[in-house]
């Protein structure tokens, strides 16, 4: 096969295209409207996403920028990036990063796997007219053996997809991220027209500003901006390996930030106008808040119970579920396909041929994402230990610049390039003390807040699936066992002798 690792993104669109396809996911529109509503106050959520805009800029488009750095300079996946730049002592944090998004892929795989199969039942049968029948069509999904089928089909068009590099990746980001564009922008025109909708969308934008004194709050919109646009994964350092040395880091990490982030506000002015304007009819306000914020299993209820249901009462709403579910699914298999890309390309730095690596990657990942196709409290735990983890993840891509000093690394990989803006001095203090520091604050803050508030009681108990100690201990294995592996990794990637 020909030296994948030497491809380049042909174009500066398909770039930005592929890296908005990491971006733009199922925690645009699945998550991020949820997230909102659950941070709200009584009159509205407007504060949180005050917190979440503060987040993008001292938290998503820093590290974006370190990892388009980091990425064009190293020419390597995270673990061989994080050898050769942060120093051969700190592979294991490249491997930290590797795994945490591996983790996350193997259950992402099956909430992709849902989307594909809400299409074809959109596409397909009636709608749901009340609770218990979308309730019903949920239920009847999850006990039978579909959610593994439409896992293994997600990891096999995923394979396929990065099966040729950079040049599949960019086709098919090309086709996916356009077509969810028009979607959402579909569903916004629709949503904008019905009677109520405005309401919705006024709770939105509307700031309860006590809200921005709970520290849960806080702790929400930096996740949720991890989670929105990828920053700090080393997904981004993955694609940016391919950048070619001519197209700038800057404008494209505001880009990739900023764009992704309109379409978390887009999705959330849908989900909360349709939500206003068809609930609203029967509904008290705090009563259709608390259909938004009540999640159901693995966070599932608004999307897969109560939508279908929403769009069952609107003129045309079979089309609109069908675009809703569609726009769904390319957004997840853009992502996926990220994941793929990222944990294949460190499998090929450790000499492994490109096809064996992607059958193995995608095989191993369908074994172990079973678990979370066949039980959601085994989803929710992997969703809540390696969404965590993004923390630590974010703090290791500044010390990958740290090491190489912030304001070297900046005037020589990111600043004085043509057509390009320049980061200055301030992105050399955010990456050097804002990020590690947040980092830090946040994570002592949650697991304080976790063994202190949300469970007392269970902290301390690693079979606990949201316990302080599942966490810790679940982590703590795989560093351990990077660590020791450290100096093998090194030798892998013939960086050590």
């Amino acid at each position: 096969m020909s030296n994948y690792a030497d491809q380049r993104f042909s174009t500066r669109w398909g770039l930005l295209l592929s890296v908005l396809g990491i971006a733009v996911g199922t925690g645009n529109i699945w998550r991020f409207p949820r997230i909102a509503a659950t941070n709200s106050g009584d009159d509205g959520a407007g504060a949180f996403l005050v917190a979440w805009v503060i987040f993008l800029f001292v938290w998503s488009v820093p590290l974006i920028i370190a990892e388009y750095g980091l990425g064009r300079k190293g020419r390597m996946g995270v673990v061989g990036t994080f050898s050769k730049l942060a120093g051969k002592r700190y592979s294991w944090m490249g491997a930290f990063l590797g795994f945490v998004a591996a983790a996350i892929m193997f259950y992402y795989s099956v909430v992709a796997g849902w989307c594909m199969y809400y299409f074809i039942k959109m596409t397909t049968s009636t709608l749901p007219l009340t609770v218990d029948a979308g309730q019903g069509v949920w239920d009847s999904f999850q006990s039978s053996g579909f959610p593994v089928v439409f896992h293994a089909l997600a990891m096999g068009l995923g394979a396929v997809a990065v099966w040729k590099g950079v040049r599949s990746i960019e086709k098919v980001n090309k086709f996916l991220i356009p077509t969810l564009l028009l979607i959402v922008l579909i569903a916004l025109v629709r949503t904008l027209t019905l009677s109520g909708a405005s309401e919705g969308v006024r709770f939105l934008f509307t700031p309860d500003w006590a809200t921005l004194a709970r520290p849960q709050t806080w702790l929400e919109a930096l996740t949720q901006n991890a989670w929105d646009t990828g920053a700090g994964w080393g997904l981004i350092l993955t694609y940016g390996a391919y950048m070619r040395s001519r197209h700038g880091v800057v404008q494209n990490s505001l880009i990739t930030g900023v764009g992704n982030n309109t379409v978390s506000i887009l999705a959330a002015i849908i989900i909360f106008g349709t939500a206003f304007a068809i609930l609203g009819q029967d509904m008290t306000k705090p009563e259709v808040l608390e259909v938004m914020r009540t999640s159901g299993p693995a966070a599932t209820g608004l999307t897969f119970v109560w939508m279908p249901q929403l769009f069952a009462k609107m003129p045309a709403g079979n089309i609109f579920a069908m675009l809703f579910f569609l726009g769904l699914s390319c957004a997840a298999f853009s992502s996926l396909i990220s994941m793929i890309e990222m944990v294949s390309r460190i499998v090929v730095d450790f000499k492994v041929n490109r096809k064996y690596a992607i059958i193995g990657v995608c095989a191993t990942a369908f074994a172990l994402g079973i678990p979370s196709a066949l039980n959601l409290g085994f989803f929710e735990n992997q969703d809540f230990v390696w969404g965590v983890a993004l923390m630590l993840c974010g703090a290791f891509v500044a010390f990958a610049v740290i090491r190489q000093g912030a304001r070297a690394f900046r005037e020589e990989n990111i600043d004085n390039l043509p057509r390009d803006w320049n980061a200055r001095r301030p992105w050399d203090w955010i990456i050097t003390y804002a990020i590690p520091g947040l980092a830090v604050l946040l994570l002592v803050w949650w697991l304080w807040l976790s063994a202190t508030q949300f469970a007392p009681d269970t902290w301390f108990d690693p079979t606990e699936p949201f316990s302080v100690m599942t966490c810790l201990a679940q982590w703590s294995v795989v560093l351990i066992a990077f660590i020791l592996l450290n100096r093998w990794m090194n030798r892998r990637l013939n960086l050590l002798r």
